[in-house]
């Protein structure tokens, strides 16, 4: 009997063949929100075929130099918004942050890379002068440091004996979220006040950053304290702090060039 009715789905049509196809194509996908099943036999080849293409994708600007800031993070440019743009950035970041990939080589390098795409695309105006595309500002600071910068996975709060918000309550206060200082405007780089404030931290969590280096650390901050909490990001923020503290300490003033006179002076 199986015989029997083995031969005849053998020997049928092709009209009854393509029927069954069709009626096969028919079938309802899985929700989006179902995970997909571990026995990759019990998978529809078309399914496979695409999770295979986008893996290629998503994989082809680890191995291409010339990869766009886009393909970096793997976002769509016609559906950018900063909500995706910060949440591709920080799956990058538990991704291939060194502290997490111990075995890859080039997670350094890598993540530099996704920190470079990241600034890319976040930037709303391209043409201010201290915004220089394709550098990354932890490794060249393009100015002196005189932006301020909370880590306030570090901040006492207010039980600090020596608060920066009673000592510069102009440039500091309380967030109302964490209970910790924040910062809460920028110039002070020549205020008496918020010197000593930041020279009282007992954490030492206030730093002089420069703009690039201060829009990072903020977005990186934001996305640390949001739940679920990520050990990845706070560690990221930690390292990249303590080498923008080292950079920025060596950073020069670009030398100007002495204006010669060519005119006669006559002093008598």
């Amino acid at each position: 009997m199986g015989a029997a009715r083995c031969s005849i789905s053998v020997n049928a049509s092709p009209c009854s063949r393509t029927a069954a196809r069709s009626r096969t194509s028919r079938l309802p996908l899985p929700p989006p929100w179902l995970p997909w099943p571990r026995n990759r036999s019990s998978m529809p080849h078309h399914h496979r075929s695409r999770s295979r293409r986008s893996k290629c994708r998503d994989e082809d600007w680890v191995s291409s130099p010339s990869a766009s800031p886009y393909q970096v993070l793997g976002l769509d440019p016609t559906c950018c918004s900063p909500a995706h743009l910060k949440a591709a950035f920080r799956a990058r970041v538990k991704e291939f942050h060194p502290d997490v990939c111990k075995d890859m080589k080039d997670a350094d390098a890598l993540i530099k890379r996704v920190i470079w795409a990241y600034e890319i695309l976040s930037k709303d105006q391209p043409d201010e002068p201290f915004r220089r595309p394709g550098i990354d500002p932890f490794d060249e600071p393009e100015c002196e440091a005189y932006d301020l910068f909370v880590n306030e996975f570090q901040c006492v709060g207010k039980g600090c004996p020596y608060s920066c918000v009673k000592r510069a309550p102009h440039a500091f206060s309380f967030s109302t979220e964490n209970a910790t200082a924040c910062v809460i405007s920028q110039g002070h780089s020549d205020d008496y006040l918020v010197q000593l404030a930041v020279g009282q931290c007992p954490r030492n969590c206030i730093h002089y950053v420069t703009p690039s280096q201060r829009e990072v650390l903020e977005d990186l901050l934001q996305s640390a304290l949001a739940a679920p909490y990520d050990i990845a990001e706070a560690a990221l923020l930690d390292s990249l702090i303590a080498k923008a503290r080292f950079e920025n300490n060596r950073y020069q003033k670009p030398k100007r060039k002495p204006k010669v006179s060519t005119e006669y002076v006559d002093w008598v």
